[in-house]
């Protein structure tokens, strides 16, 4: 069976949501990743996480990732292509 490298949280906010709201929720994404990682056996700190926004309708789509061993590897590689 292949071995994990990278995990990803999902959360669906209502665009129009105070940047209150918004900013414990990421906080909370944050809190939650560091805690599937230890929980799988990933030191979070060997990990790199990327955010990513997708608008839709009245809502924002925000996707925290994490990435680890190969994965990472192959990620910051095409970041230094581009």
């Amino acid at each position: 069976m292949a071995k994990h490298t990278q995990a990803h949280i999902t959360r669906t906010i209502e665009a129009s949501k105070p940047d209150f709201f918004k900013t414990r929720t990421k906080e909370q994404m944050h809190y939650y990743m560091g805690a599937k990682l230890i929980e799988i056996g990933v030191e979070p700190k060997a990990a790199i996480y990327r955010w990513s926004m997708e608008p839709k309708g009245n809502s924002e789509i925000w996707t925290y990732s994490a990435y680890w061993d190969d994965s990472k590897d192959k990620l910051l590689q095409q970041e230094g292509e581009s």
